[in-house]
């Protein structure tokens, strides 16, 4: 099946690092594949770590990085050149981050992996996934990578369920594909290259590349009795 092949969400891979990414039957296993690189990885600093930063494990950084104030990184991880590693970031085991990339403020990525120019905005979420070249991650999003059951997760495509063969995996956005502050995907949630996906949405299917998926309100607006909010009170509490 096309949509379960990685090169159905990602092209021009030959930079990155681990050769043979494309080199596996469905794109969730590229999060296995990856394991053999990281263990062979130098502990190596060639960037900048800015003070309050700490590090365990064994992590490369390279040239042009910036690792930001009061980040922690937790190896092994692979960190390309000329990263934006925002500060307070927490990047955990089993990530790597490609060049030209950008983690925000807060956010947080476990065992992933992050293609060239992805933005992974402030206080967001990405946990056993793969993000692909220049996909934009917003604010507050979070990728849902275990069951509540804790059972196998599937992947579903076009109403047929097809089981990954693992107890966490988050999701897979194709190439420069954008998730809108504060989405929400399911385990196992795929989105194929260039297709944007609305703020607030709770994303559990399937979706195809070059899509738009929108999201309705009825909103209603009516008259309001006026109110005066309290300031603080004569002992200084709110």
């Amino acid at each position: 099946m096309e949509e379960l092949k990685p090169s159905y969400y990602f092209e021009n891979v030959d930079i990155f690092p681990l050769k043979n990414f494309l080199d596996v039957e469905n794109v969730w296993d590229a999060l296995k594949r990856k394991d053999g690189f990281l263990e062979k990885i130098e502990n190596k600093i060639l960037g900048k770590v800015e003070n309050g930063v700490k590090i365990e494990g064994n992590v490369f950084i390279d040239e042009g990085s910036v690792i930001g104030h009061g980040s922690t990184i937790i190896g092994p991880v692979y960190i390309g050149k000329n990263c934006d590693i925002r500060y307070g970031a927490l990047i955990r085991d089993g990530t790597i981050v490609c060049d030209n990339c950008v983690v925000g403020h807060g956010a947080e990525i476990k065992n992933s992996i992050i293609f060239n120019e992805a933005k992974i905005q402030s206080q967001s979420f990405v946990g056993d996934s793969i993000i692909g070249t220049a996909a934009r991650i917003a604010s507050g999003v979070i990728t849902g990578n275990r069951r509540f059951d804790q059972k196998i997760i599937d992947v579903n495509i076009n109403g047929e369920k097809i089981s990954t063969g693992r107890d966490k995996f988050g999701c897979v956005v194709g190439n420069h594909s954008r998730l809108g502050a504060n989405v929400t995907t399911a385990p196992g949630t795929l989105v194929g290259p260039h297709s944007w996906i609305y703020p607030n949405i709770f994303l559990k299917v399937f979706v195809k590349k070059d899509s738009l998926v929108k999201l309705k309100q009825n909103l209603e607006i009516v008259e309001k009795e006026k109110v005066i909010l309290k300031s603080l009170d004569k002992e200084g509490k709110r």
